[in-house]
């Protein structure tokens, strides 16, 4: 057996031992938390596996669907109805990502645009594409960001958890893995492959999930299309997405980050806490559960955060909108917080 075939046999073996422990004490995204834990196994071991880029995308597009069957025209309405306190918010959370970011500039070996792309609460994915046209260190960039989405994902998938209760084990039972397919699945399939390629060929960040979500929403809001996506296609885009993520956190980059490992985990956590905070913050002003509220303000990335969203009974639409709305900012304002920081964010000992 090849060397690369083993190692392939080792992260799938792990990816299912762990999914199944998880899936035992149904913990929400267990098909995504499983994967991503036997990348980090494998590759803080020396792996050299990746995932080939074409899957990683057709994943996302895969995620932008599921995402899409959950919104629905009466959302903007919340949003609309509750602008004030969606765009404090917004702000909070832009304006604490930027701090995040000057401090550790200022108080640690990081240059200005790394650590300001690696700060951003957006999509991982997209932060990282952009942080290399952006004169950033892409490698640090990609390990404070997967390592804010494992932080997120593991505390995420803990609240769910918790909050549920033993609803978890009634809704993991309910799971149906091999459901009858009809013509709306392969229509489904084709959107998924034609707005995941626009996507694509548009460069917009993360576009190969957001036109799927965006054209899927808007054809099953007009009655166009009901979107079907059966459990083992939702599985295995889950996997694709663990496995890229876990197997970011090669040795190498973690020697370079481990400097600098402290102050990124600090902010990691400073971020978190704020978030929680906020979402304490909604569900008093606009009555949400606390799972609806966490999930909707916890600092990405927006793929995992609809993985887990969708293992639970919180009100996934509200939670895409405002995590969907938020990436839109970043996207629109991280180029100037990153040249703001780059500038002025002269280290302590340097002035």
């Amino acid at each position: 057996m090849s060397k690369g075939l083993a190692q392939w046999s080792q992260l799938l073996l792990i990816s299912a031992a762990v999914s199944a422990i998880l899936l035992y004490f149904h913990l929400p995204a267990a098909l995504l938390l499983g994967p991503m834990a036997a990348g980090i196994i494998l590759s803080l071991r020396g792996s050299t596996l990746s995932i080939p880029r074409p899957f990683f995308l057709a994943a996302q597009a895969v995620i932008g669907c599921m995402i899409a069957q959950t919104l629905t025209s009466s959302i903007l309405g919340v949003l609309l109805a509750n602008w004030g306190i969606v765009l404090v918010i917004l702000f909070a959370t832009l304006g604490a990502s930027a701090l995040s970011g000057w401090l550790l500039v200022r108080y640690s070996a990081l240059p200005g645009a790394t650590g300001a792309w690696g700060s951003s609460p957006g999509g991982a994915s997209a932060m990282v594409a952009m942080a290399q046209d952006y004169g950033a260190d892409v490698r640090l960039v990609a390990f404070m960001q997967y390592l804010r989405v494992l932080f997120v994902a593991g505390a995420a998938a803990l609240v769910v958890r918790f909050t549920m209760g033993s609803d978890a084990q009634a809704l993991s039972q309910e799971i149906v893995w091999f459901p009858p397919l009809d013509v709306n699945f392969v229509w489904t399939i084709a959107l998924t492959v034609a707005a995941g390629v626009l996507g694509r060929l548009s460069r917009f960040p993360s576009g190969v999930m957001l036109f799927p979500m965006l054209t899927g929403a808007g054809l099953q809001t007009g009655g166009w299309l009901t979107i079907e996506l059966p459990e083992w296609l939702l599985a295995l885009a889950y996997m694709a997405i663990g496995w890229s993520i876990g197997l970011k956190f090669n040795r190498a980059i973690f020697m370079l980050a481990l400097k600098t490992l402290p102050q990124i985990i600090a902010s990691i956590l400073c971020m978190m806490l704020l978030c929680s905070l906020m979402a304490f913050g909604l569900t008093e002003l606009l009555g949400l559960d606390f799972m609806t509220a966490y999930l909707a303000t916890s600092p990405g990335g927006l793929d995992t955060i609809a993985i887990i969203a969708a293992g639970s009974h919180a009100d996934m639409s509200f939670i895409m909108a405002m995590q969907t709305l938020r990436l839109f900012s970043i996207l629109l304002t991280g180029p100037a917080i990153a040249r703001f920081i780059s500038r002025y964010a002269v280290r302590a000992e340097a002035v």
